[in-house]
């Protein structure tokens, strides 16, 4: 519930409304609307549709809508701890190279004596 009052949040930022604006839009009291948006109350299906008709979106929008800008921070994250994972293997690969030709000199100079 803490994600959708994050969205409930946004959106309502978005719009420029207050928690009061929107607390009388929804005919209840500011402290109810906080408790909504901070994750304290659960949402009912009817509050749900109400919401959601308020932002002018279906039940499914609002539950499936995402911020752009925290995709985005996602996003590079993701890719910057891709590279990372990309840079460890090559490290791996290398390593494993070097204890292959240390066996094979180990080897060598085995048979050598």
């Amino acid at each position: 519930m803490k994600t959708l009052g994050k969205k409930i949040r946004l959106l309502r930022h978005q719009k420029g409304w207050s928690q009061e604006d929107v607390a009388k839009r929804l005919d209840i009291s500011i402290p109810a609307f906080s408790k909504i948006e901070t994750g304290i109350t659960d949402i009912n299906l009817s509050r749900l549709e109400q919401i959601a008709d308020l932002f002018e979106m279906s039940v499914v929008q609002l539950l499936t809508f995402n911020d752009a800008e925290g995709e985005l921070k996602y996003t590079n994250e993701l890719e910057s701890v891709n590279k990372k994972l990309m840079d460890r293997e090559t490290e791996v690969i290398d390593l494993q190279k070097k204890v292959i030709e240390l066996f094979e000199e180990l080897r060598q100079n085995k048979v050598s004596a």
